[in-house]
């Protein structure tokens, strides 16, 4: 397992009260990054989700919220090279 996912924030472990649900969408499509397409996860995030602490997984949903948004930006933009936005038609 890579040694990020098991690194916790400043070496305190911070107790939760409820489990951290899987943010699995159920599409599972990698992306041109190597990042699922449903839920922005990279495969060692998917593949162990399973053995991480909570607060590593509390790290991958920031990460996977932040790559989303970046994801979107460029959508509105019209950079994302496989889906390019169309504007509608005027007349």
């Amino acid at each position: 397992m890579p040694e990020y996912l098991l690194e916790s924030v400043a070496g305190v472990k911070q107790i939760e009260f409820f489990e951290i649900k899987n943010p699995c969408l159920g599409i599972c499509e990698n992306g041109p990054r190597g990042y699922c397409l449903g839920c922005f996860r990279s495969r060692d995030e998917r593949q162990y989700w399973g053995q991480l602490e909570p607060d590593v997984k509390f790290q991958i949903i920031k990460a996977c919220a932040q790559r989303k948004r970046r994801v979107q930006s460029k959508r509105r933009v019209g950079i994302a090279g496989d889906d390019p936005v169309l504007q509608d038609d005027l007349f």
